[in-house]
């Protein structure tokens, strides 16, 4: 189905440490709004779209997401590596890394854990693309 470029669509250089951007930018990784759920939402909701040329685009959608999930996850390895245990409990990062070090996990700013509630796939394609339209409303 797909064809995987092992680099990065945008590469990600970043050369400083943050834990504290690295929080905030996590929830574009697994919050309510972020691409780990957008992905799911589209490639989803394409297996009940009853026109082929809705379906396409949702796959191409849905893809396009877990593109922008592999940079999100990038952004935010960057920002935390190489972490000193002074800058993880100043920054508020250790309470993450207690649970998960450095790995990366899916969860919203808040530190909620992402959950499949985040999205819907009813296989009515007015009430599927509406809420397509209204998750991708949101921006950070």
């Amino acid at each position: 189905m797909w064809n995987y470029e092992k680099r990065l669509q945008y590469p990600v250089k970043i050369t400083q440490t943050n834990p504290e951007i690295a929080q905030v930018i996590i929830t574009q990784f697994g919050g309510p709004d972020g691409e780990l759920a957008a992905s799911m939402r589209y490639l989803s909701q394409r297996y009940s779209m009853p026109y082929n040329e809705v379906t396409g685009i949702l796959t191409d959608i849905g893809t396009e997401e877990l593109a922008h999930m592999e940079m999100i996850c990038a952004i935010v390895h960057q920002l935390t590596r190489n972490l000193t245990p002074e800058q993880l409990v100043e920054s508020g990062f250790d309470k993450y890394y207690v649970d998960h070090t450095l790995a990366l996990w899916p969860q919203a700013a808040s530190g909620a854990p992402w959950t499949a509630t985040y999205f819907q796939s009813k296989g009515d394609p007015i009430t599927d693309i509406h809420e397509d339209m209204a998750a991708d409303g949101t921006i950070l």
